[in-house]
């Protein structure tokens, strides 16, 4: 009876065992199924991403990062819901925050406000129209009450202008026959280029037109035949690269006074050198101290060595991307790295797409700390630190925070997942800002400088040589630091070409656009031009044409 009793129970135990074994495998089984769908819907995702980046290199569509209008409203009440107290968001609707007074102000163009006055520093031309009645009979016998005038604006060919030089030569009358003749004649006079073809003004047009315009060579050989001038590119080019050597020292005196600053702003872009057979790859580097100077550099590789050769020394503040080629700069502290937060913000725009209720969150965080730095923007830097302390302190905690919970469920590489992780890896960096009120809290600065070579590329597609992209960096350097300092560049450039040459090297750097106000304001520097003959022939030209002195007004300082 008992063996009986046993048997049945064993015979129970092993079907419960057997369901027990079914069941496991049946999990296991449901397990690896969906290991198998996540590994496939990861390996989908990837490749529409590939896809989608394909698409997007052909595409130029606008890259713009600002947040809706229609979303604006919302974009406050995500950032008012997530700056509360987690604990308390449940038990009642979100009250009003202190930093509900961060509102990004909507852009709104400006009505037109009729026509406005054209310069008074152009040449002018007075029509006097007649009545047909006054034409016959004379106007003896009417008597002139006043005028209608009108302005339009009219184009003549451009004034190239040939200045030929005479230097007389001269023998004593009364010089002995059997002594040796001595000649008398003027010394040559100085120009940019020794023997040169083209005079100071003729040069700064031509880097005017390449570097600021961005107009390839071949375009300007067909701008020049159509105003009756042959002048070849290849003597373009040749001109230009001998004034890129000529200005080297102050090209070099500018970037050794930009270690001086406390922070400096850089970033690099790619661009293509000519080759026989395939185009290679070069980089444009730009470094900018913000009302100092902006630089650029060109060089073959994008690596530490480069960044080595610019930096070397410095010591301060970084504002750049979390590109590894600067990671060797932060390992003594010398240099300390600022991140970027337009980049970490450009993470959750790209994830709009696919997450689009989290990236807002990011985005309202985000944006609501660089609401606070548009009301910052023209405050002394110890209001600024302060302020950032008060109120942008809390939203980047909070970010972070909100970081930190939302990785733990983010599908790896996925858009959102590398924001998060982007921003967790750059958090003492993206911190940083906080304690300077001088820093930035962005690297668009030289994002912005950067679109001088970008613009530049569809134009010209290529650089010619390695020389032909030191002599774009020289020349591009100077015509940005001439917009960042309100300069007009073709009169600096033309009045630096005639300076230079005859100017001490031990005191170049009085040359450069950030100090070229207060150099012009010294007699040394007006006697020297006033004794350039030929800027001096080319202003009494233009005295009697009517024209200004330097060419055009003063261009706005860049923002």
């Amino acid at each position: 009876m008992e063996a009986t009793v046993l048997a049945e129970e064993n015979a129970t135990l092993k079907g419960l065992l057997d369901e027990l074994a079914a069941e496991k495998s049946r999990l296991s089984s449901e397990a690896e199924r969906l290991s198998s769908e996540r590994e496939k819907y990861r390996e989908l995702y990837l490749k529409l991403l590939e896809q989608y980046h394909r698409l997007e290199q052909g595409l130029r569509a606008q890259k713009s990062e600002k947040t809706p209008a229609n979303e604006a409203q919302l974009t406050l009440q995500i950032l008012a819901t997530l700056l509360q107290d987690p604990e308390k968001q449940g038990e009642s609707p979100p009250e009003p925050l202190p930093v509900q007074e961060t509102k990004v102000a909507e852009h709104t163009r400006q009505k037109p406000s009729g026509r406005k006055p054209l310069p008074a520093n152009l040449p002018r031309v007075v029509i006097t129209v007649m009545p047909p009645e006054v034409e016959e009979q004379g106007t003896d016998a009417f008597r002139r009450i006043g005028e209608e005038i009108s302005e339009v604006i009219e184009r003549r060919p451009a004034s190239v202008v040939i200045v030929r030089t005479e230097r007389p030569k001269f023998v004593h009358k009364g010089a002995e026959p059997n002594a040796p003749t001595q000649v008398l004649v003027a010394e040559p006079l100085e120009l940019p280029i020794p023997r040169g073809l083209c005079g100071p003004g003729m040069l700064a047009e031509l880097v005017v037109r390449r570097f600021q315009d961005h107009l390839p060579y071949h375009r300007l050989e067909g701008i020049y035949a159509r105003d009756g001038l042959d002048l070849s590119r290849s003597t373009m080019c040749s001109q230009v690269m001998q004034l890129a050597d000529l200005v080297d020292p102050l090209i070099r005196a500018m970037w050794a006074d930009m270690l001086n600053a406390p922070f400096i702003c850089a970033d690099a872009t790619g661009v293509l050198v000519q080759a026989p057979e395939k185009c290679t790859k070069g980089h444009f580097w730009v470094a900018a101290a913000p009302q100092l100077h902006v630089m650029m550099d060109f060089s073959r590789k994008h690596d530490k060595q480069t960044v080595d050769r610019r930096f070397n020394g410095y010591q301060g503040y970084m504002v750049v991307d979390a590109h590894v080629v600067y990671d060797h700069l932060y390992k003594d502290e010398r240099i300390k790295e600022v991140a970027c937060w337009a980049h970490t913000r450009r993470y959750f725009f790209k994830s709009m797409s696919t997450e689009p209720e989290l990236s807002r969150e990011a985005l309202a965080l985000i944006n609501g700390l660089f609401a606070i730095e548009r009301e910052l923007k023209d405050k002394p830097p110890q209001q600024r630190q302060l302020v950032r302390q008060q109120r942008s302190l809390p939203i980047v905690d909070r970010f972070f925070e909100w970081c930190q919970t939302r990785r733990q469920h983010a599908l790896e590489e996925t858009p959102l997942f590398k924001g998060l992780r982007y921003a967790q890896n750059q958090e003492i960096a993206l911190r940083r800002f906080l304690t300077d009120g001088r820093l930035p809290m962005d690297n668009n600065w030289s994002e912005r400088e950067l679109r001088r070579q970008a613009v530049g590329r569809k134009n010209w597609l290529f650089v010619g040589s390695d020389d032909g992209g030191k002599a774009n960096a020289t020349f591009t350097s100077l015509l940005a630091s001439c917009q960042l300092h309100g300069i007009e560049p073709w009169s600096y450039l033309r009045d630096l070409f005639c300076l230079f040459p005859g100017w001490p090297k031990h005191d170049v750097l009085r040359l450069a656009p950030a100090y070229w106000a207060e150099t012009m304001q010294t007699q040394k520097a007006q006697d020297a031009l006033d004794q350039n003959l030929i800027r001096f022939a080319m202003l009494q030209l233009d005295k009697a044409e009517g024209r200004d002195a330097h060419g055009g007004e003063s261009l706005p300082p860049a923002v």
